[in-house]
């Protein structure tokens, strides 16, 4: 049987099926693989709400997109040229963002009359057989069947063996894509080693998807994407909780604190603690607190006695934190809190991601309760932002807000990790004594910066106050006088401003310094904003782009940028709360472009919005 390979430049899949049915799982390990020949790429999981929806039905539907290519990659993609359909639901959710002419693969066993009632198919309908499907590349298989009798000889159940059928799937686009297995078995060996059942089921599944598109005469043609052009370097796949814990790790090890995590479990902010709970060899203590309030009690009393105190969460939680998070101000202590941001108000769309708490990490507190804001905008990117939020937060004596979103979270790319000499130094320095001439410590004595002294708890002849009342300045002391609390608010507010002569300034990621249009970002519409500013400079028209990572304080220079454009637009996945907050700054006219809907603007519809605005 002769069979052609072809050489395609930029390939997007997507991995749709029950919650059950492993797409994650699959979607990961095929990143993985491809991470690990060089290849650039980008990931988007899609999680369903419920822990266990209905099987079969639309809210059941996980899935997970992948974007690999040749070519530099900085989103998932718009549309797919693969879709995998374990049933039928999972291509009713799916098929509108696959391209005409794009391939299809069905599991035959999920279009059975139960599964096409669950999704919501008319009687009789069933979308293999009607010719509905004739504008795509349809590939049928009895993914169920194929793995059952892969397993016919194993003395296992027949739910526990139809869980290994992903591996068929994974198994037969191993094939598909020119693709090496072993990375994957090394994962299964690592994963179940213990486990010779499971251990060897999956691996003779995996197998056997191989071999059926080795040896299915219908398949006539092999793709392979070669190696993407990137700068020489050690890179791993990385996603972007795990990014955020790594940053935390090397922000303790480089400033000499042990690293303290009071969290609460919440949606998609927990895998924050389950990677740092892997890391005790690093002196990382994690705590999984009772609830909230608990979690960031505990990383405030960790921070006040010396340690770098982090609390991680997401918008509900940040809500419950919100008093505690005063009282941090208010001590005037180091504090990292962690946002990984999703869509609400309340409970909202736990699973879904937005940037929606930028408004909250401003104003969210009672009384003047200013906090400087970092946000990450990639996956890799969270590990230098989040590092530099524990910089400013310890050289600075300040609780720090930083913002990821479960886009970012969840997100995979390629992660050209630094050496610990390439990371800049964080230096911290306690004080171990009275000063010439102090006679008692004032813990409240300020430098030039407006920060003032970190004591630890113990320390002889440092003993001090401390609580959530307002303080006299320099002394500590409880303190009602008027004149000393507008003070106060005037001395916080000035040492958080402060931090801009601290800090880089703004630069533009591509574009002409004077132009047009001015595209203004924060946060995960990077990928989206930069590939769309792209496409339109190399078509002759006159925008940039700059993306922010300070949020609070803005870089000093931001304002004489701004004023060199035209207009300015910031696209955001909320209803508008960054253009808000430039409004009142620098005045500007700005205009949005807002997306409420779960889900990442498109490079599609922002480049279409800024056609129109030229």
């Amino acid at each position: 049987m002769t069979r052609k390979q072809e050489i395609i430049n930029d390939v997007v899949i997507k991995f749709a099926g029950d919650s059950g049915d492993g797409m994650q799982l699959t979607g990961s390990q095929f990143t993985n693989n491809t991470a690990l020949l060089g290849i650039d790429l980008a990931t988007f999981p899609d999680f369903p709400a419920e822990i266990r929806a209905p099987q079969g039905t639309l809210p059941g539907v996980s899935g997970y997109q992948l974007r690999f290519s040749s070519n530099p990659v900085f989103t998932p993609g718009d549309a797919c040229d693969v879709l995998v359909a374990m049933n039928a639901a999972a291509l009713k959710t799916n098929l509108r963002q696959l391209k005409k002419g794009g391939k299809i693969i069905a599991n035959t066993d999920g279009f059975d009359p139960k599964n096409l009632r669950l999704a919501n198919y008319a009687d009789g309908i069933n979308p293999l057989e009607d010719g509905s499907l004739d504008n795509y590349e349809l590939i049928k298989i009895d993914v169920t069947k194929m793995t059952r009798e892969a397993l016919k000889d194993f003395t296992m159940g027949m739910k526990e063996k139809d869980r290994a059928k992903n591996m068929f799937v994974l198994g037969f686009l191993y094939w598909m894509y020119n693709r090496d297995m072993s990375s994957t078995l090394s994962f299964l060996k690592e994963k179940f080693g213990k486990k010779d059942d499971i251990l060897n089921s999956n691996v003779k599944v995996l197998q056997a998807g191989y071999n059926y598109g080795d040896t299915t005469e219908t398949f006539t043609t092999t793709y392979k994407v070669e190696k993407a052009k990137m700068e020489p370097g050690s890179y791993r796949s990385i996603m972007g909780n795990q990014a955020l814990a790594y940053g935390l790790i090397a922000a303790s090890q480089k400033s000499g604190l042990p690293l303290f995590l009071g969290s609460y479990p919440i949606t998609p902010a927990s895998d924050i603690l389950h990677d740092l709970a892997r890391y005790k060899n690093f002196g990382v203590r994690t705590f999984q607190a009772e609830d909230e309030i608990a979690a960031i009690a505990s990383a405030i009393g960790a921070s006040y006695g010396g340690a770098l105190g982090v609390t991680t969460t997401s918008g509900p939680g940040l809500a419950l934190k919100a008093e505690a998070m005063g009282l941090a101000l208010m001590l005037e202590i180091p504090l990292v809190i962690c946002n990984v941001q999703r869509g609400g108000p309340s409970t909202g769309l736990p699973t879904k991601t937005e940037q929606s708490d930028l408004l909250q990490a401003y104003y969210g507190r009672n009384g003047e309760c200013p906090m400087p804001v970092i946000a990450a905008s990639t996956p890799s990117d969270c590990f230098d932002a989040v590092y530099e939020a524990a910089r400013i937060s310890v050289q600075h004596m300040t609780p720090v807000i930083f913002l990821s979103d479960g886009y970012i979270a969840n997100g995979a790319e390629p992660w050209r990790f630094p050496t610990s000499a390439d990371l800049p130094e964080i230096k911290v320095s306690f004080k171990k004594q009275l000063d010439e001439g102090e006679e008692v410590l004032l813990p409240y004595k300020r430098d030039e910066k407006y920060v003032r002294p970190w004591a630890i708890p113990g320390t002889p002849g440092l003993e001090h106050r401390i609580g959530g009342l307002e303080k006299q300045d320099g002394t500590g002391n409880v303190s009602y006088d008027p004149d000393n609390h507008q003070h106060m608010v005037k001395i916080r507010q000035a040492k958080v401003d402060k931090i801009a002569d601290y800090i880089p300034e703004q630069k533009l990621d591509s574009g002409p310094a004077k132009g047009k249009i001015l595209v203004l970002g924060w946060g995960s519409t990077y990928g989206t904003i930069k590939s769309s500013v792209e496409e339109l400079q190399a078509k002759g028209h006159a925008v940039s782009h700059a993306h922010l990572r300070y949020l609070r304080p803005f870089p000093k220079n931001l304002g004489a940028i701004i004023k060199n454009f035209e207009k300015v637009l910031i696209p955001e996945i909320n209803n508008g709360q960054l253009i808000k907050i430039i409004r009142d700054v620098y005045f500007v006219d700005a205009t949005g472009y807002n997306k409420i809907m779960g889900i990442p603007i498109t490079k599609t519809e922002l480049v279409e919005h800024i056609k129109k605005l030229l």
